[in-house]
């Protein structure tokens, strides 16, 4: 009986007002997918994904909320399974261009995924210009975070041209738990829970003595915890500004850009991280756009996903394992040199905190409730994301991958994601915004376009 793990199920509290779907743009070579008549090969796509299904079990089972009483959310196979209802084809309308295409995107990511099915999506949107051919791939986020996402769909892809689906391995689902096996398992780990809290007042002397040895590791236990809470509680409230509103259903999504050796010269000449230059840019970017509508704001705070994955373990992961870091963004300096590098300097500060990851600090509905008081007093109105992708080209069925772009999920009033994925030498940003607060997305995306350009000059001529 396989239960979400805590990281897993804090995914879905919010889902019910602000779907929680992690997401990704891609452009492939589209000669190998279409036939002569220029429709894609949707069966050979549906063959190759089916084929190798078995590397990611998650795609056939389906999540499950038992009733009260029956222990947590658990992962079951799906009775039957039918790829067609998760590999799909929309083809764009013309004239097929980047704004038909984000379009079309994000239409996809307001349709929520049907709980009655394994939660995840991959659709083909041919009819771009040059016979290239959109990809848009999502999945629900108690399924994967960002790394585990890059692993889940890794195994779709191959490091050339590819080779043709193989017949998949006989697959037969286990039949899901009855409500009695439910009610077993859940008061079996009750009673563990219980039977650990109990078990040293039955040996006084003996846990006298485990707790003296344990208290170093609980006093350090503690000192993880501090650092994450210090974030939400020691910061004075963020002063109040024009994106300080409730997320509402529409988003605009934009795409940006960069060749990667730019962003890290930048880095090295900053003392600063490919994500601290991230950050810079963000900044930059909202620093126009707030002045834009005139509002004098000296501070934004942005929430950085930190992972807490070991670097050899990021290519098997699975589920979600992340902290969290608020980091201020300091959009009243006018000197984009200035702000990288306040930015560098207090990452550099905030990584040397150990973190908890989201469970363990969310781990009950008390925990998540003071968590939504304390974003209302202490605004966070952006998050980002910085993956690592393949350096070498990859292609999906045949087609080689030419570009790809993150789209973040959204909650509560964070109203602006910006996701940036490395990949063969370019580094992919997407840009997701609550179309109710950024009518003026174009504004943001021009002045982040143009710190970059700012920032590459200044290190060119230092």
């Amino acid at each position: 009986m396989e239960r979400l793990s805590s990281d897993d199920e804090v995914m879905l509290w919010p889902d019910a007002l602000w779907p929680q779907e992690v997401g990704a743009i891609a452009i492939l070579d589209g000669g190998p997918l279409l036939d002569r008549d220029g429709r894609v090969r949707i069966d050979a796509v549906r063959a190759l994904v089916e084929s190798r299904l078995h590397l990611v079990p998650r795609f056939r089972q389906l999540l499950v909320v038992p009733g009260r009483g029956l222990g947590g959310p658990l992962w079951i196979d799906a009775p039957s399974f039918d790829v067609a209802q998760h590999v799909l084809v929309v083809p764009l309308a013309p004239p097929g261009d980047e704004a038909a295409l984000l379009r079309t995107v994000e239409r996809l990511r307001r349709q929520r995924l049907d709980r009655a099915r394994p939660l995840w999506q991959m659709t083909l949107l041919p009819g771009l210009a040059g016979g290239r051919v959109g990809l848009f791939v999502k999945m629900h986020h108690a399924v994967a975070d960002g790394i585990a996402a890059m692993a889940a769909i890794g195994a779709f892809l191959d490091a050339g041209p590819g080779r043709p689906a193989s017949p998949p391995p006989p697959w037969r689902p286990h039949r899901g738990p009855t409500s009695r096996e439910l009610a077993v398992d859940s008061v079996r780990r009750h009673a563990v829970q219980v039977g650990r809290a109990l078990r040293p007042l039955g040996h006084p002397v003996a846990a006298a003595r485990r707790a003296r040895a344990a208290w170093p590791a609980l006093m350090g236990a503690r000192q993880t915890l501090a650092p994450a809470m210090r974030d939400l509680i020691s910061r004075s409230p963020a002063p109040m500004s024009s994106l300080n509103r409730v997320l509402g259903p529409g988003r605009t999504i934009a795409l940006i850009r960069t060749p990667l050796d730019e962003v890290e010269q930048i880095g090295r000449a900053h003392r600063a991280t490919v994500n601290d230059v991230l950050l810079a840019a963000i900044a930059g970017g909202l620093r126009a756009l707030l002045r834009s509508r005139a509002e004098p704001v000296d501070e934004v705070r942005i929430d950085v996903p930190v992972t807490l994955r070991p670097a050899d373990e990021r290519a098997r992961a699975r589920g979600n394992l992340i902290g969290q870091m608020i980091v201020p963004l300091p959009v009243g300096e006018p000197d984009p040199s200035g702000r990288l590098s306040l930015i560098a300097a207090e990452t550099a500060v905030l990584k040397l905190d150990e973190r908890p990851s989201m469970g363990v600090l969310l781990h009950s509905r008390l925990a998540r409730r003071m968590l939504l008081k304390l974003l209302a007093r202490n605004p966070v109105n952006v998050t980002s994301a910085d993956l690592v992708g393949p350096r070498e080209p990859v292609a999906f069925a045949g087609a080689r991958v030419l570009e790809v772009f993150p789209v973040l999920p959204l909650m509560g009033n964070v109203s602006l994601g910006v996701g940036a994925l490395s990949y063969v030498g370019e580094l992919g940003v997407g840009v997701i915004a609550d179309r109710d607060t950024f009518p003026d997305l174009d504004v943001f995306v021009a002045a982040m376009e143009h710190e970059l350009t700012l920032l590459t000059t200044s290190q060119a001529r230092a």
